[in-house]
């Protein structure tokens, strides 16, 4: 079966969940608002990071674009609808790049947005201090972004498809995230730098003093999400539907 029309029928099934909308608009509107909210901060502590600042609402937006992944996947372990794709679709590797281009397309849309969104707000609630920002590090903010938001999303959908729940992707990712990464991860040492999150978000940072660069850590987050989406790939094809 040709390509293309499997990946129409992935995006029907998506543009057609009300829940996976409601997931894009609140990373919009999260990472947006964090972002605002971040700028009207104390710009004169010696940790401020003046780029990251205007992408700060990432750190919360990422759970929608987590919640997104999941729900996309586990969408198929409903009343037998994984049974129905497959018996249309026996290829489940096509299949699973079907649905994860479906995941990566909409995510990678909307984060471009809301980056660039969040880039303008927060340059105006920063007022004249935003004025430090060179062209070039608001570029690689905006873009680095929405990538970062698409591979945290096909990070939570290969992860799905492995659990097969996103009950459990969300009750492991979103704890590691929002207490593991950044409240015990300091106390870890180096090692936590390579850790998805903390890694892809470096493309953020005007200044960085850790092993890994902007883009190497974004490079670093792409390997975590390659290795969640061949171990789906592996699961789906391992495993009855």
């Amino acid at each position: 079966m040709q390509f293309a029309p499997v990946l129409h029928a992935e995006w029907l099934k998506i543009r057609t969940l009300r829940s996976l909308l409601g997931a894009l608009v609140a990373v919009f509107v999260t990472t947006t608002a964090f972002s605002v909210l971040a700028g009207t901060s104390d710009t004169s502590g010696s940790e401020f990071d003046l780029l990251f600042t205007t992408q700060a609402g990432v750190y919360v937006g990422q759970i929608a674009a987590i919640s997104f992944g999941a729900m996309a996947v586990s969408a198929e372990f409903r009343n037998g609808a994984l049974r129905l794709s497959l018996s249309a679709v026996p290829q489940r590797g096509h299949w699973f790049a079907a649905k994860t281009t479906a995941i990566a397309v909409p995510v990678l849309t909307v984060g471009l947005l809301t980056a660039l969104a969040s880039l303008f707000a927060a340059r105006a609630a920063l007022g004249p201090a935003a004025d430090g920002l060179t062209a070039g590090e608001q570029a690689r903010a905006v873009v680095g972004c929405g990538v970062y938001l698409t591979l945290i999303a096909l990070f939570s959908a290969g992860l799905t498809m492995l659990l097969r729940s996103g009950v459990a992707t969300l009750s492991l990712l979103i704890p590691f995230i929002l207490i593991v990464s950044f409240v015990i991860g300091d106390a870890a040492g180096t090692a936590i730098e390579f850790m998805p999150d903390r890694a892809g978000q470096v493309i953020l940072q005007q200044t960085y003093d850790g092993p890994l660069g902007p883009w190497s850590g974004l490079g670093v987050t792409a390997l975590w999400t390659a290795a969640a989406l061949l171990a789906g790939v592996w699961s789906l094809r391992r495993r009855d539907a």
